[in-house]
């Protein structure tokens, strides 16, 4: 229930008061697995409130995407769809390596086969790393591991804008993706948050700290596909769920002179995932033993592989222009989750210019979470200046 003193003190800490409380109190099952919460008094954002609770079991962050969008129409033109977001530059998979032509020559034919034997190398490396995780493989004990697997104490949920612009800037200057970029402003961001809270200053000390990052494995042109068969009265025929993959991605934490090499070590590694079929086979792998020793089998792997990591990270691509739902504009988005065996979970969902970067944190462990999405804004910020310094020097070079 909402403390109406509380409203009227502190609306926005209202609402995230509210939003924690969910967190402790389960589902209805003999309900269908989806509630609306409708927070109908005005904040600094927005003047009410929508939140939404899912079952995940009824789907992923990208189905709900899917939905959202075939559910809401353009604010600029309410008689008309919101646009969709651009398709990707590439058409299959992450790990594909387009075939040269004949013409192109034999050594550009033999690369491209050593590309096969690279991508076996890595898939068996990386399977090695997951079952190991599984098994025995844990993180580091720091600040931002979870103290009680057993008790899954409440999660808090904050969130803050990142400007997009900024984001793509980067992007632009380092020659690399915008997930890049937000995986590197992630380490960055908690590298900032462990060196002041910890008083930790020995920047050659080992910590292995890992993030699952949760990859889509539908098509690059699903999205568009469902969307459209959900607006022209075709969604029936839609399949939403879960259709997702697994990344364990280490976690950088480090003090760096140049805080490009965030950004530089952050690609260096994503581009080597991108060489593996590691996001089939976390998904296989949970399939099959979810199919032959059934769900509890299937959901203890999962957890296995959240309680042995330290945080989740996503990120999906939201609306490009402002949308309105049933009249009422959506002011922002901000995905996230709770439950997961993790103290501390990173979402990031672009709308429109902005990125949002949405923290679920165990409230016991990070009572000053907010601070901690300062450290995100001031990541992006110094990172922006030492790539503007760095477009600067090589003009002039």
């Amino acid at each position: 229930m909402l403390d109406t003193a509380a409203v009227l003190v502190n609306p926005d800490q209202a609402v995230e008061d509210y939003v924690a409380s969910l967190s402790t109190k389960p589902m209805d099952h003999s309900r269908p697995m989806w509630e609306f919460h409708i927070l109908d008094f005005p904040t600094s954002e927005a003047t009410a409130t929508a939140v939404i609770r899912v079952h995940h079991s009824l789907s992923d962050g990208t189905s709900l995407l899917m939905l959202l969008l075939s559910s809401t129409r353009s604010a600029a033109d309410p008689s008309k769809p919101p646009a969709l977001p651009p398709l990707p530059a590439r058409t299959g998979a992450i790990y594909v390596r387009p075939r040269p032509p004949m013409s192109a020559g034999s050594l550009a034919f033999a690369l491209w086969l050593w590309s096969f034997v690279l991508l076996a190398w890595h898939t068996m490396w990386d399977a090695a790393i997951f079952i190991s995780t599984i098994l025995f493989r844990k993180d580091t004990q720091t600040l931002f591991s979870c103290t009680d697997h057993g008790n899954r104490r409440p999660n808090r949920i904050v969130h803050r804008s990142l400007s997009l612009d900024d984001v793509k800037f980067v992007k632009d200057a380092m020659n690399c993706t915008v997930n890049d970029v937000l995986v590197g402003c992630t380490d960055a961001a908690l590298s900032r948050y462990y060196y002041r809270k910890s008083g930790d200053n020995k920047t050659g000390k080992e910590i292995r700290l890992r993030s699952v990052l949760v990859v889509n494995l539908r098509a690059t042109t699903a999205l568009h596909e469902c969307v459209s068969m959900i607006q022209s009265a075709k969604g029936s025929d839609v399949k939403l769920g879960n259709q997702l993959g697994f990344i364990i991605l280490p976690v950088q934490i480090a003090m760096h002179h140049d805080p490009l090499n965030f950004i530089r070590k952050a690609k260096n590694t994503v581009d080597r995932k991108k060489s593996s079929l590691e996001v089939a086979f976390t998904h296989v792998a949970a399939e099959v033993v979810h199919k032959i020793f059934g769900r509890k089998a299937g959901a203890y792997i999962v957890d296995r592989m959240f309680s042995n990591t330290t945080t989740l990270l996503s990120n999906m691509i939201g609306p490009v222009e402002q949308v309105e739902f049933c009249g009422h504009p959506v002011v922002f988005i901000a995905p996230s989750q709770y439950g997961l065996p993790q103290a501390i979970n990173v979402n990031f969902n672009s709308y429109v210019n902005t990125v949002r970067v949405v923290l679920a944190v165990d409230e016991t462990q990070f009572p000053d979470c907010h601070e901690l999405l300062d450290d995100f804004v001031e990541s992006l910020r110094i990172i922006k200046d030492a790539a503007e310094k760095h477009g600067s020097h090589d003009m002039k070079a």
